[in-house]
């Protein structure tokens, strides 16, 4: 079941079309990448979903049924720009604006005390937001999103002003909000997230939605037939007709080589060749990563003419 969808939808601005006819379909209690290169209409389409303007033309779907005024209370928005006050204290903050989502001032704090607790920040409530780091607000920024326990949550760079150990903290709390049912929209141009996080993507380039689907598909579609080769030997000098050798990393032993002829050529039959001659380690396919597929897919595109 898709928890939400946009149907062809289109917005203009002063003679620059933001949104051609953008569809996109997003399964229940999914992660869902929405990515593109700057400019290329994903802030404005994040900005229909959460009722901040309308579309021209097309649709917004909620299960099926036509996105309701009310329903924008079962939304937690993360955008990248972030705003807090910066000088009202962490603790009035996160109450005001978990109040602002519905909550009552006793259930609020309550919400509050466990989150502040789970992130160790229960020191920071006196604090101002002026006096903490980028990452620390985004911490409150992140809490003060998900307090309401929204169904679905739009996290536009979510990881942004993070060091390693943050980033590693918050990804593993959005696979608990999966795990319990979520469906969340991750927009980021972070494509190792990406392939860390995400089910399904759409890629928006130029207004347009120009790649959809799930990621280890979209992976294997453009596979290049590369694999990497490991064998205890120190030197791979096997030439053959079937492969050409790409690079070969003789200080660990690593071997890339891509087929010459992918319709006539099983892997089986290449690790037979190695193995008849080295002994083999490690035998494995290269996917391209979602990093290359981003760069190829938005260099290549040409938009079609309307």
């Amino acid at each position: 079941m898709f928890y939400l969808e946009t149907k062809d939808v289109i917005k203009q601005y002063a003679g620059h079309r933001a949104l051609d006819g953008v569809s996109i379909q997003v399964p229940e209690g999914c992660i869902y990448g929405l990515l593109g290169p700057n400019g290329a209409g994903k802030t404005t389409l994040i900005r229909i979903i959460n009722r901040i303007t309308a579309p021209d033309s097309g649709q917004v779907l909620i299960k099926g049924q036509p996105f309701a005024a009310n329903d924008v209370y079962n939304i937690g928005y993360l955008p990248e720009e972030r705003g807090l006050y910066k000088k009202m204290k962490v603790g009035e903050q996160a109450l005001f604006l978990a109040q602002l989502r519905g909550l009552s001032k006793a259930e609020a704090w309550k919400r509050l005390d466990y989150w502040f607790k789970k992130f160790d920040i229960v020191s920071w409530k006196d604090k101002k937001i002026e006096e903490l780091s980028k990452g620390m607000q985004q911490k409150i920024q992140f809490i003060t999103t998900v307090i309401h326990e929204p169904d679905l949550l739009i996290l536009d760079e979510p990881f942004s002003g993070f060091d390693p150990v943050n980033a590693e903290l918050l990804k593993n709390e959005i696979l608990e909000l999966k795990a319990k049912g979520k469906t969340i929209i991750l927009s980021t141009h972070n494509m190792e997230s990406v392939e860390e996080l995400c089910d399904n993507i759409t890629l928006i380039n130029k207004s347009r939605a120009v790649l959809q689907g799930k990621v280890e598909d979209i992976r294997r579609q453009h596979r290049e037939h590369q694999y990497r080769i490991k064998i205890a030997e120190e030197d791979f000098n096997l030439e053959s007709p079937l492969f050409t050798i790409l690079s070969n990393n003789r200080y660990e032993n690593y071997t890339e080589v891509r087929l010459k002829n992918v319709n006539e050529v099983p892997n089986s039959e290449i690790l037979r060749l190695v193995a008849n001659r080295y002994e083999v380690l490690l035998f494995e396919e290269e996917l391209p990563t979602m990093n290359d597929i981003f760069i190829k897919t938005v260099t290549n595109h040409e938009p079609k003419a309307q």
